[in-house]
């Protein structure tokens, strides 16, 4: 009889990615790649010096700018060096608009996260992690108290967390102070987004 799968909040919260591209696919200036590269150093060192899981804290990286295809690139890219799992968190799964179910809901993820050591991906998280509205209402207090919750879980995540927004300057200030390291994707030009496609799609695809 076939063991059947038991289902993960992993299965439902995210989307698993299976990284295919490498440093050769990425086109980013030699600061930026640096940078990358200091994350995947940073996740490497805390797993060394905790045996086979990470530290208390994890590391918290912040991707931001109109780059979104490298920003994507690179993401895999760190997955691929570290050989780990990258799962891109579905926000709309996540965040509920009922009280308390969103907080719910990131427990079941980081909790499943937590066992894996998997890498996990918050994409177009400009709403979440916009600046912090004014409180007017119980719908405003509750919005904020489910971002605080995110970023204090983030923290406490022993693996890396990543988060993708387009604007930096829409981030709450509170917020950009406890992350860890923020490398910036700026929209390419032409020939860099002409070189960028024909990593994506190459020359072979056409024939």
């Amino acid at each position: 009889m076939k063991k059947q799968k038991i289902s993960s909040p992993l299965d439902y919260l995210s989307s698993h990615i299976k990284p295919h591209y490498t440093w050769e696919d990425l086109i980013l200036s030699k600061a930026k790649s640096a940078m990358l590269h200091e994350i995947i150093d940073q996740v490497r060192m805390n797993k060394t010096k905790a045996g086979h899981r990470a530290m208390n804290q994890g590391v918290l990286a912040l991707f931001t700018g109109q780059g979104t295809t490298n920003k994507r690139i690179a993401i895999q890219c760190i997955a691929n060096d570290l050989g780990l799992d990258l799962y891109h968190i579905d926000l709309s799964a996540v965040v509920s608009k009922y009280i308390g179910e969103t907080e719910k809901n990131l427990r079941r993820l980081f909790d499943a996260a937590e066992d894996s050591g998997a890498i996990l991906f918050f994409d177009e998280a400009d709403a979440l992690f916009g600046k912090r509205s004014e409180v007017k209402d119980s719908h405003d207090r509750y919005a904020n108290i489910e971002t605080n919750y995110l970023l204090q879980r983030m923290e406490a995540y022993r693996g890396l967390a990543i988060l993708s927004i387009n604007m930096k300057s829409a981030l709450d200030p509170a917020f950009t102070r406890r992350l860890r390291f923020i490398v910036s994707f700026p929209f390419a030009g032409a020939s860099e987004r002409k070189l960028i496609w024909q990593k994506v799609f190459p020359q072979s695809t056409s024939d």
